[in-house]
């Protein structure tokens, strides 16, 4: 558990930095810090390892004052990973992963091996191990980066907005990799970032920071969407926040239709104006429109991929946004081996979060509308 009792940071020129924060970061779980420029994120998280110095207050690992900790033994302990990955370049991704154990005088052996484990874990193929940074993509590079913080096991990491030097499709395999791994790991997690999607996506709670780095609100994050504590907190999570408080709440069993579907090299016997294709084991592909392809198969390079697919056990949020990005209007829901189940409409979903809103009637209740209520009703006409 990572705690901050009262901690202020004002700079030498007379800037407060972060002022009287006062938060928990449970043991385990992810707390995302979120907010403004200027609100005291990034340096709030830098106090935990000592790499900027509290001014006052006090900051406890585990019950420790980490202010009366050696400082290189207090980081060994703690996983950092920030923006751009921070790797060396004139090391392979092996002996990037590696640094930290051998810092801890860890056998040449064991470290490759961790080093080979973790590369594996983070979803690399092994034959990245012998290549320099330069030669591998952002996301790659953002995924070695975890993979280092990881190397030695440490119970807490730190995370400075990590993914967000690298575009939104990668971006979200590298959020989903990350909630797998925690889900495995279960580290303490302190995370940043200026995204509240992203905070919502992956933070257990979320603290919400003013300008000058007071303490909003924190809250589990559909708790933030559903009572921001005031017009700042509400304005910073943002007029869709209905929208956004979709994503916690499952879908219902959804009225999914047959969709009529084609793979790549068959010619279209639809005359539908879309018309989906998948492969083999009817995993959706994308849509293709028959109009434009006439008597000729159909190719990669007719497929439509926008829209998104929703699970079939998965978010309202995810149903609807299926539904309003699909080119045809038709939402694409999957099981969980991303299998075609069917298609959904967006008034469907619509109407499911509707009832989903209601309260339960009681049938013997003649106050909340259940039968009796009826029956009185038309006695009484």
């Amino acid at each position: 558990m990572i705690r901050f009792d009262a901690v202020t940071k004002q700079f030498p020129d007379g800037t407060t930095a972060v002022d009287e924060l006062t938060l928990t970061a449970p043991t385990g779980r992810i707390t995302v810090l979120v907010g403004p420029s200027g609100c005291g994120k990034t340096t709030s998280l830098r106090m935990v390892n000592r790499m900027i110095e509290p001014t006052r207050g006090t900051i406890t690992l585990d019950g420790q004052d980490t202010g009366r900790m050696d400082e290189a033994e207090l980081r060994r302990g703690i996983g950092y990973v920030i923006q751009h990955a921070g790797l060396f370049p004139h090391r392979t991704v092996l002996d990037n992963i590696g640094t930290v154990p051998r810092l801890l005088g860890w056998d040449r052996k064991r470290v490759r091996d961790r080093s080979a484990e973790l590369l594996e874990r983070v979803g690399l193929a092994p034959q990245l191990g012998g290549r320099y940074p330069a030669q591998l993509s952002g996301g790659q590079q953002q995924r070695v980066g975890v993979a280092r913080a990881l190397a030695a096991d440490p119970p807490v990491m730190l995370m400075d907005e990590p993914f967000s030097a690298v575009d939104p499709v990668v971006r979200d395999q590298l959020q989903d990799e990350f909630l797998r791994l925690q889900g495995e790991l279960g580290k303490t997690i302190v995370f940043v970032t200026h995204d509240i999607d992203e905070a919502i996506k992956l933070g257990d709670q979320v603290a919400v920071l003013r300008v000058g780095g007071r303490l909003a609100q924190v809250a589990e994050p559909s708790y933030l969407l559903a009572h921001p504590a005031d017009d700042f907190v509400a304005d910073f999570v943002g007029r869709d926040r209905g929208y956004r408080a979709l994503q916690f709440q499952q879908a219902p069993r959804l009225p999914l239709r047959s969709e009529p579907t084609v793979v790549i090299g068959e010619v279209p016997s639809s005359t539908a104006a879309w018309l989906l294709v998948v492969d083999d084991e009817r995993h959706p592909l994308g849509w293709v429109e028959p109009a434009r392809i006439g008597t000729r198969e159909v190719a990669r390079d007719d497929l439509h991929r926008g829209g998104t697919v929703a699970r079939e056990h998965g978010s309202l949020r995810g149903a609807l946004d299926a539904a309003l990005s699909s080119p045809s209007r038709r939402g694409v829901v999957v099981d969980d081996s991303g299998a075609l189940c069917g298609t959904v409409l967006a008034h469907e979903v619509l109407t499911a979060i509707e009832e989903a809103d209601r309260p339960e009637r009681d049938e013997d209740d003649p106050v909340r509308g259940g039968a009796a209520w009826v029956a009185a009703e038309a006695q009484g006409s």
